[in-house]
Parts: C-alpha cells; structure tokens; sequence
C-alpha cells in the first residue's frame, strides 16, 4: 500500500459516502435486520463453524442483528483490531456489551489478540465496502486494511461485502492491491459476484 489514493477511486467513494450519508437511522436498521436474515439463512453461514465479522459503524449497513443472530448460532465469531500500520489483527467476539471504543471511531473486542493470520481460519469471511463490481473488486474506505486481510484468505473461502441495494455490479477502478470478493449481501439477497 502506497498510502495514496487514485482519482477515480476517490470520486466513486465521494459519491457512495454522500449517498449513504443521508440514509436514516431506521434505513440502516430496516436494512441491517434484512442482511442478517439472509445470511444467517445462507447455507455457506449455517455451516461456518468460525466467521470473521466486522462491526459496522455510521451509515454503513448495519451488523448488529448479524453479530447477535450468529451468537445465538454459537458460531465463534472473530472481529478485526486495527493496528497502527493499518493491517488487522483479530480478537474473538463476546457481546456487544464487550466492545471498546478504537482508533478511527471503530468498535473493537478487548480480549485476547489471535494474530493478523487468524483470518485465515475462518469458514466465512464478511468484509465492510462501499460497492462491489461484477467480478468482485470491492471497493473499501481506502486504508487498505482489508485488502491486506483478504490476501490471507484462502481461495474458495466464502468471502462477502455487506452493501445496500444499488452498491452491487458497479464500475469500481482496479488497483493491482485490491482483492476480490465472490458474494455481495445486501437487504434483497445474497448474490455472487466474484
């Protein structure tokens, strides 16, 4: 990662940011509550023994009812820990009462450190993004924390971007970093795309 941002990316991400900004409190809810169904009913979820989660902040989609819904599951659930070169460590989720305040307004769990490789053991891979393209380039907030986190997945894992309705199959500029996802949920569904 150079730390820089292209041109392009930054203006598709602008205009993302924008119209997710005005998005209501009871949008994000209404349409939290919907992925979560989807994917706890999604076979690839059902099955996951271990899930690596995120914990969603502002007007991103919604994941509390997914994080509950999965602890009900007894899944075990690993969420990302931001260091300080933006790479992500990992720490096992125990409630949303168990979260602390992190850098970049995050939500992180306070317990144990699993390793920047922890990722890697997860059945299911849920990754945050702003839009997704036909064959899976998800486009992120532009720290590149997740591109590095998703070059340690291995190939076949079910990795997918949490998205509103209208963030799925659009143009996203490519960058040789960048790493792609192969499912999209958004409050109409699951949906492949890588």
């Amino acid at each position: 990662m150079t730390g820089t941002q292209s041109p392009a990316k930054s203006a598709v991400r602008d205009r993302l940011l924008t119209t997710r900004h005005r998005r209501s409190v009871a949008d994000v809810g209404v349409a939290a509550r919907a992925i979560a169904e989807h994917l706890l009913a999604h076979p690839e979820v059902r099955r996951a023994a271990t899930l690596a989660a995120y914990v969603s902040v502002g007007s991103e989609p919604g994941t509390g009812p997914l994080l509950d819904g999965l602890r009900a599951a007894g899944k075990r659930v690993i969420l990302p820990v931001v260091l300080p070169d933006l790479d992500l460590d990992w720490a096992a989720y125990d409630g949303p009462d168990r979260l602390v305040p992190a850098r970049r307004g995050l939500l992180e769990p306070p317990g144990p450190r699993l390793g920047p490789d922890a990722i890697a053991t997860a059945d299911v891979v849920l990754a945050p993004g702003l839009a997704v393209s036909p064959t899976g380039v998800r486009l992120g907030q532009g720290g590149g924390c997740y591109d590095r986190a998703l070059g340690r997945v291995p190939v076949g894992t079910f990795t997918c971007v949490l998205l509103y309705d209208g963030e799925v199959g659009l143009d996203v500029p490519v960058e040789p970093h960048d790493r792609a996802v192969l499912f999209a949920a958004t409050p109409s569904g699951v949906v492949r795309v890588g």
